[in-house]
């Protein structure tokens, strides 16, 4: 026997059908705020420092030229987001998720970012200086000429990475910090004691940069072309 839907029911359907895709759409036009949606949202060159946007879903949102330093985005969800040419700069992203993003020479300078996820991001010329990172992991993530001078790096992840070029010569860390597979031609790495380092082998500590003070885990030794001359841009 036929099954038929009252003229109720089929509005009920259709509303809960299609009641997600527009209550995110509204979100994009929403003040930021805690555990906001805007996904897919395009925040293009805004002046957002000091935003609160604690656990907010910004996956693949649109944050070119965008100032959010100082910005809180702990535990946040900025997946896949563009973020190239923004400030973070002191922001606040303990736990967030920046996982494929693309950053190019963005400032995440003094960024507290304890545990967060820059997994498999696009962070060539991205400034990190002073920013906190113990626990972060940056497996995969593209790394070139990035700069580290006085960040905090215990306990991180760069294995599988590019780092060519990347500063970490100004670094601080206490304990392993993880290199395996991560590629490593001409990574600033003078004074550093990387003798607890893990994933390190003799062909990454060849391409790379260090000096007299560099201290090698055991069994490696300095390379004859070290120091690296200075290198002009």
């Amino acid at each position: 026997m036929a099954m038929h839907r009252s003229p109720l029911g089929l509005f009920a359907f259709v509303l809960l059908a299609f009641a997600p895709i527009s209550t995110r759409a509204a979100e994009c036009g929403s003040t930021a705020s805690p555990k906001l949606d805007w996904q897919e949202c395009t925040k293009k060159n805004l002046m957002l420092q000091g935003s609160d946007l604690e656990g907010a879903n910004l996956f693949s949102t649109d944050f070119s030229l965008t100032d959010l330093s100082g910005a809180n985005v702990k535990s946040a969800n900025l997946e896949k987001a563009t973020l190239v040419r923004a400030s973070l700069e002191g922001a606040h992203a303990e736990g967030a998720n920046f996982a494929k993003i693309e950053a190019y020479r963005s400032s995440f300078a003094n960024i507290a970012a304890e545990g967060a996820s820059f997994a498999g991001a696009e962070l060539q010329r991205a400034n990190f200086a002073g920013a906190r990172l113990s626990g972060a992991t940056f497996e995969k993530a593209e790394l070139g000429r990035a700069d580290f001078d006085k960040a905090v790096l215990t306990g991180a992840k760069f294995s599988f990475a590019n780092l060519s070029r990347a500063d970490l010569s100004g670094a601080t860390f206490e304990g392993p910090v993880m290199f395996d597979r991560a590629f490593m031609f001409l990574t600033r790495i003078e004074g550093l004691d990387l003798s607890a380092a893990a994933g390190l082998e003799q062909a990454q500590i060849d391409l790379a940069c260090g000096n007299a003070s560099t201290k090698l885990p055991a069994g490696l030794s300095t390379p004859a072309t070290w120091p690296c001359p200075a290198e002009h841009e």
